[in-house]
């Protein structure tokens, strides 16, 4: 008997042991979806609208025309080593100075490199590159837990 409850104590503590070493992924942010930016129409969509369709950013932009921006970030926890961030979207909605929609792009990342993974545009480009990079360029400079109080 006092065997038998050894064994089973042990395999208990691998199991254990193997599930706590176990990825696991965790999803922080918001970035729609192709479908939900279909909804949008260049040119005709105001703020108003996109924020009916697909909600309001957590990031705007700063600068003139301001634009918005919707950042999605997946990353992978393993046991006691750090986070690794395995993927970053960004889909950047840009407005005239009417409030409508002028540009709807899509980045991800491609080896640490802006890389523009869709685009939709009215005009010439995105009204500000700087604040896209920015929050493209911090892949492995942000701590999940410093969000969390340090925890």
């Amino acid at each position: 008997m006092k065997t038998h409850c050894l064994r089973v104590f042990a395999a208990a503590l691998v199991a254990l042991a193997l599930v706590a070493c176990s990825p696991v992924p965790r999803f922080h942010g918001y970035a729609p979806d192709e479908m939900q930016l279909a909804e949008i129409e260049v040119g005709r969509d105001t703020r108003e609208s996109v924020a009916e369709k697909i909600g309001r950013p957590g990031t705007t932009g700063v600068m003139e025309g301001s634009a918005w921006y919707y950042v999605q970030s997946d990353w992978l926890h393993e046991g006691w080593r750090q986070p690794v961030e395995i993927n970053r979207e960004v889909v950047a909605i840009s407005f005239d100075a009417s409030d409508r929609v002028s540009n709807i792009e899509r980045f991800g990342m491609e080896q640490g490199e802006v890389v523009t993974l869709s685009r939709r545009v009215t005009s010439t480009g995105p009204t500000g590159p700087t604040i896209l990079r920015q929050l493209l360029s911090n892949i492995g400079q942000f701590n999940p837990a410093q969000m969390l109080g340090g925890r």
